[in-house]
């Protein structure tokens, strides 16, 4: 069943996942100034990523595979690898920060579909840009790839500079 926007009930489903999954990912930066699976939000926004990204995955408006199936495989090996990279040794004590870049890295990941989807199918009379290779598509992931990098760099500095301050009181209470 094709619905007036161009979207399968399964790509409404999808979508409305999708959104809400965006929405719980910055209300947990803002909230822990990361995404961490240890909290309410963190785990929500896992589960609803995985859920974003398997119901991505029978959605072929092509026939075939696009990279848009390739992000959420991505997304899907590196959500268990950011919950789980505190138990793999080889990562010492980076572990925390090597979190932040894969969860982060899902977000990231996350917001690609959503600029090329968005911005080819809205306003539904007139699309903003007419395919991925748009310039204003371009532009949007160039501005998306920056603010990931600066993102990033600002979750890690803020994590280091908590974990040091933690430190500091831990020594001073003990002495």
């Amino acid at each position: 069943m094709i619905t007036p926007n161009h979207l399968s009930v399964l790509g409404i489903i999808h979508t409305a996942i999708s959104i809400i999954a965006l929405f719980v990912a910055f209300y947990a930066l803002f909230r822990s100034g990361r995404l961490d699976p240890g909290t309410g939000p963190g785990k929500l926004y896992i589960w609803l990523t995985v859920l974003t990204c398997l119901t991505a995955l029978p959605i072929m408006k092509t026939g075939h595979f696009t990279p848009g199936h390739y992000v959420a495989i991505t997304i899907l090996i590196l959500l268990p690898l950011g919950i789980y990279v505190k138990s793999l040794r080889i990562f010492g004590k980076l572990a925390d920060y090597v979190q932040i870049i894969f969860l982060s890295t899902t977000l990231f990941l996350s917001l690609i579909p959503t600029i090329v989807e968005t911005l080819t199918r809205l306003p539904i009379s007139h699309p903003l840009a007419e395919g991925p290779n748009a310039p204003l598509i371009q532009n949007g992931l160039t501005a998306l790839a920056l603010l990931y990098f600066i993102g990033v760099t600002y979750q890690l500095v803020k994590f280091r500079a908590r974990k040091r301050a933690a430190a500091l009181l831990l020594n001073k209470a003990v002495n």
